[in-house]
């Protein structure tokens, strides 16, 4: 395998798997698609954790991503052969127990594998400490270093828990560079490339508002596979934004921004390693599917770690009843008032879909659905004594009564919140391939008052609403604007930037305008689910060095993604909702 020793030349590292149920194959399109130092796979998400621990439930020799397993009893001969060392947080909650079935697995294909594993993120026992007692998992987010620690010891396959995403990007770079945990810089500029890389395909193209562009212009094939991301990581932490020569997809400016704006908090991206200054970064194509991150600036990390919990919260059923052709709202108003007193569940949330258009040509163009979602601590109140009740009424309620499927029987559900811990209560551990375990050091860190202050840093000042007699036009708002949404546990995030036109002053203007149009206050016009939340939970970002605005709306996914009632649970829509909304825009930037 390569040489561990720090080396100045850039590092060349790789994606293929961006979520826990991602392209099987993207492993070995990756090793065989051209040359790479390091192949990373992230697996985990918050839902993912509550995933794997329902698993562990059933068996606790389980707890890590099993398709991670049949990606590497395909592909582990091809990486070593290739010298391509492999990265993966696939370890989730038992990267142990991962990396033994790794070494099963080379013994099985007679191949010899250095396997190490970073541990230590499990922090269940601090449970009462937490207010986490109880709790199915409580991992706490690590930072690159146990990373680096187990390349440079010579692992040819380094499994992990709850790192951070970009720590799977962090830590190669570390160690091939030879960073140190004051290598703020550096290790931001890492930070930024791991994020771009941490969602796959996100950054070539997929999700991507602009895709009709890309495919006028030929840029993307829309019947080709996308191919995933690489970044050239160099040793001043800037990098290069690729993808392997003829693969699918595009890299650009803006796939790249849209990845960067995503899922994101304010302009300081707070980690284990390296707090980020996002508002630093800036954005250039140097060539064709190649774009340059640079003058990323980083600061010291904050004092203390943030902790993924997870706990289960009772269980949920979900009815859905189709509502067709005239009267759709008296037919509503007459099922729920007949359906309603029979529900004992603790919460019950109807929600309908939009009116059908008058003189529909199709029966389904001319329907509607009428939804009621149930929530109880016990299984029995949103069992038979919910569907019970709503299927007794198939002869005896509005006209045309049918329901989108048979009733299901109740499924558990599960609440994520995030808390914060001292370091000093988390043991980041590498073990490594002979056995031995290395604690890897807490970095000098910033003081928590001195953190959240930062952290207001690049929030949108005041609302100074563009002025009206400037606004000539309605337009919709996405006419030339892009958007990437998602969510973090209860909380929307929406980043909103302007599309690059080649036209310098006039994506200045466009971005002026929307850096002024975006304020709390139109939010909640633009979204107006938001318009009763607390006054201070829509909060907006200035990023005006990627022409953008990144908007966090708190509580409007509830209690997060597998609590929520929601129909976009995720927030995975919002962004192209928004970009529907139509605005005031004036005359001369259309």
């Amino acid at each position: 395998m390569a040489d561990p020793t720090p080396t100045t030349g850039p590092i060349r590292i790789g994606n293929c798997s961006g979520f826990y149920g991602d392209r099987l194959s993207a492993m070995r399109e990756m090793l065989e698609g051209g040359q790479l130092d390091v192949l990373t796979g992230d697996y985990l998400a918050e839902l993912t954790m509550l995933i794997l621990g329902k698993d562990t439930m059933k068996d606790p020799a389980l707890g890590y991503a099993r398709t991670f397993v049949r990606q590497l009893e395909d592909c582990l001969g091809l990486a070593l052969e290739r010298g391509t060392r492999i990265v993966s947080n696939a370890g989730g909650l038992n990267p142990a127990g991962l990396a033994d079935k790794v070494r099963e697995i080379a013994r099985g294909l007679g191949l010899d594998v250095a396997v190490a594993h970073v541990e230590g993120d499990d922090v269940r026992a601090l449970g009462p400490a937490i207010g986490a007692e109880g709790a199915l998992t409580a991992n706490a987010y690590l930072g690159g270093f146990g990373i680096a620690a187990a390349l440079g010891a010579g692992a040819d396959v380094v499994v992990t828990g709850r790192v951070t995403d970009a720590s799977l990007v962090v830590g190669p770079a570390a160690a091939h560079h030879g960073w140190t945990p004051t290598s703020y810089d550096e290790l931001a500029g890492a930070v930024v490339a791991g994020h771009v890389l941490e969602c796959g395909t996100q950054a070539t193209g997929g999700n991507f508002s602009g895709f009709r562009e890309l495919i006028k212009s030929g840029r993307m094939d829309p019947t080709r596979p996308l191919g995933f991301p690489l970044a050239e990581v160099a040793a001043d932490g800037s990098s290069v934004i690729t993808k392997h020569a003829g693969t699918g997809g595009a890299v650009t400016v803006d796939t790249v921004t849209a990845q960067l704006v995503y899922e994101i908090q304010s302009t300081r991206y707070l980690g284990p390693d390296v707090t980020t200054l996002l508002d630093t970064v800036r954005l250039e194509e140097v060539g064709e599917d190649r774009v340059a991150v640079t003058g990323v600036r980083g600061e010291a990390p904050p004092e203390r770690l943030k902790v993924c919990v997870n706990e289960l919260g009772g269980f949920r059923n979900t009815a859905e009843f189709v509502l067709t052709g005239l009267d759709v709202d008296a037919k509503a108003d007459w099922l729920r008032e007949q359906l309603a007193p029979a529900l004992t569940a603790e919460s019950v949330d109807w929600t309908r879909t939009a009116l059908p258009p008058a003189d529909a040509d199709t029966e389904e163009g001319a329907s509607a659905l009428l939804r009621v979602t149930v929530m109880d601590p016990q299984a029995g109140p949103v069992g038979k004594a919910f569907t019970g009740p709503a299927v007794e009424l198939a002869l005896a309620s509005y006209p045309g009564f049918t329901m989108t499927g048979p009733p299901a029987q109740p499924t558990p559900y599960g609440v994520y919140r995030p808390v914060y811990v001292d370091r000093a209560d988390v043991t980041h551990t590498v073990v490594h391939p002979d056995g031995r375990r290395e604690v890897v050091p807490d970095p000098p860190t910033a003081p928590a008052a001195a953190a959240e202050e930062a952290a207001d840093a690049g929030r949108r000042p005041s609302p100074y609403p563009a002025p009206l007699d400037s606004l000539t036009r309605r337009a919709p708002l996405g006419t030339f604007v892009h958007a990437r949404s998602g969510d973090k546990g209860g909380d929307a995030n929406l980043g909103l930037w302007v599309a690059r036109t080649g036209d310098a002053a006039l994506d200045e203007a466009r971005t002026t305008w929307l850096a002024k149009l975006i304020t709390p206050r139109k939010v909640r016009e633009l979204v107006p689910e938001a318009a009763d939340l607390p006054h201070d939970a829509v909060e907006v970002y200035l990023l005006p060095n990627l022409g953008a605005v990144n908007v966090v709306i708190k509580g409007l996914l509830g209690r997060g993604v597998a609590a929520s009632t929601r129909f976009d649970p995720q927030a995975k829509g919002l962004g192209e909702w928004v970009r529907s909304r139509v605005v005031h825009v004036q005359e001369g930037l259309l």
